[in-house]
């Protein structure tokens, strides 16, 4: 029998669209900061490599969507996100939403992960906090390495008076010797930390959030793998995840990774 062009046509249109985006892109290469625990950090058997709950999650939304990912490791969080506007790389893994930045890259919607950052203090403070400007007039320090959302920024610099510090330990240290009055910390990385430094019996977290920003995967506009097939099926796995339970169960088991490998013999430090 002799088909008719327009029914090889529909047929056509009819295969998968995986099969299309596959043939434009058989890997995706992701990146994203390298030292936010137990979210993403570098492996220390594989400094090449990201692990933590955010390349866990990606691995699990990959094999759903039958692509190949690589969790690479681009460089200190400025350098990576200049590998992925350029393209070398493809998505930014925890990109804070930025404005300025939407030339350069696509944000899948909704958020990857949402952030608690949690007011610590010492057990014994009279710091009574329920809302952020309960802070002013308290000295406070925060990492640098926090991703706080912009719209805490610029509240922060104009009412808080919050010390930048070049690690969390560093300021959980200050916290315990006096020298602040509170620490701005993620809910979980916050509680890891205190756990390690055997702080847990000192220090307390106030359950109310102080700030919750979100982090998007971002896709750069000169990745080959940039179409509209990816960003959709990237959005709609982002909105199934809250559900889903994985990420919640990735979250807590990197949490324990990460606990675990802090408590491990030092060694030369990987930079």
């Amino acid at each position: 029998m002799e088909l008719r062009p327009w029914v090889v046509l529909l047929a056509l249109s009819l295969l998968p669209s995986l099969a299309f985006a596959a043939g434009k892109c058989d890997r995706l290469v992701i990146t994203g900061s390298p030292d936010a625990p137990p979210l993403l950090w570098r492996d220390p058997q594989d400094p090449t490599h990201l692990i933590g709950a955010t390349a866990d999650v990606l691995q699990h939304v990959a094999n759903d969507l039958g692509l190949k990912i690589d969790l690479l490791y681009g460089g200190k969080r400025s350098v990576a996100l200049d590998e992925v506007r350029s393209g070398r790389m493809d998505i930014l893994a925890d990109a804070p939403l930025n404005l300025g930045e939407l030339e350069t890259l696509d944000y899948i919607h909704p958020a990857l992960v949402q952030t608690d950052y949690l007011v610590w203090t010492r057990k014994d403070s009279a710091l009574a906090y329920a809302t952020a400007a309960d802070l002013n007039g308290f000295k406070g320090a925060v990492s640098e390495r926090a991703r706080l959302s912009r719209d805490f920024e610029t509240f922060a610099s104009q009412k808080l008076t919050l010390q930048r510090l070049p690690t969390l330990t560093s300021a959980f240290q200050k916290l315990l010797l006096g020298e602040v009055d509170y620490v701005l910390a993620g809910r979980y990385s916050g509680m890891a930390m205190a756990q390690t430094l055997s702080m847990s019996n000192d220090l307390v977290a106030r359950d109310m959030p102080i700030d919750q920003p979100g982090l998007y995967l971002a896709i750069s506009h000169n990745s080959a793998c940039n179409d509209p097939w990816l960003r959709g099926q990237l959005a709609k796995k982002m909105t199934e995840l809250p559900g889903s339970g994985v990420a919640d169960a990735a979250l807590q088991r990197n949490l324990e990774r990460w606990k675990a490998q802090l408590q491990q013999p030092v060694g030369t430090p990987t930079k």
